[in-house]
């Protein structure tokens, strides 16, 4: 009986600790083998190109090229190219985003190893992998109604603190257009004040509080 060959993985990470971590637990897997490491999305992209990774386990958020930008510029170079996602964020548009990007599995970063060794046998034979907890994160997004672009332009400005009027001349809209646009987030949020709207924007993942 002829063993199947190794899994070769490349590892992106931004965070120097974890990545080491999550070398090194690949590593004592039979059959797993880390072929390369990048500590952000752009070297992601180039170390994929080089060297063809059987899969790619991807953090989600990082400085400059994010997971899910990172992992679209990989499906592009390879439609076949297999990502898992791997974040400490379970927002549902964190989710959706990088499943959209075209990642077939998303695992937390508070899972063990126990859970990420099979997230990455079956994302790499193929199949996609989404567990309960995120399953349900995902599920949840489809209860609410979508923010346009503009709306989130208004929340990213909002989430700064900046005034009715300093987010109209920011955007070059009017204030009246402004105040329109903060109505209609706080009902499709489902909050009742500004602050409120921030906090569940950034909870799920709507927008991201610039470093």
């Amino acid at each position: 009986m002829s063993t199947p060959p190794e899994v070769r993985i490349l590892v992106v990470d931004d965070h120097y600790i974890v990545r080491v971590g999550l070398v090194a637990l690949i590593n004592t897997e039979p059959g797993l083998k880390v072929v390369g490491e990048a500590d952000g999305g752009e070297q992601a992209v180039k170390l994929f190109q080089a060297l063809r990774p059987d899969l790619v386990l991807m953090d989600l958020r990082m400085p400059g090229t994010s997971g899910h930008e990172a992992t679209r510029l990989i499906r592009q170079l390879a439609a076949a190219a297999r990502v898992l996602m791997l974040s400490a964020f379970d927002g549902d548009e964190d989710i959706h985003a990088a499943l959209e990007a075209g990642a077939q599995g998303y695992v937390l970063k508070s899972a063990t190893g126990e859970d990420l060794i099979p997230a990455i046998h079956a994302v790499a034979a193929g199949r996609r992998w989404i567990p309960r907890e995120v399953a349900t994160r995902l599920k949840s997004r489809q209860t609410y109604e979508q923010l346009t672009a503009r709306e989130i332009d208004v929340l990213n400005q909002l989430a700064r603190g900046l005034a009715n009027k300093e987010i109209a001349d920011k955007l070059g809209i009017s204030e009246y257009t402004t105040k329109d646009h903060l109505k209609s987030i706080l009902a499709k949020l489902r909050v009742a004040d500004r602050t409120q709207a921030v906090t569940a924007a950034l909870q799920r993942g709507i927008i991201r509080l610039s470093p």
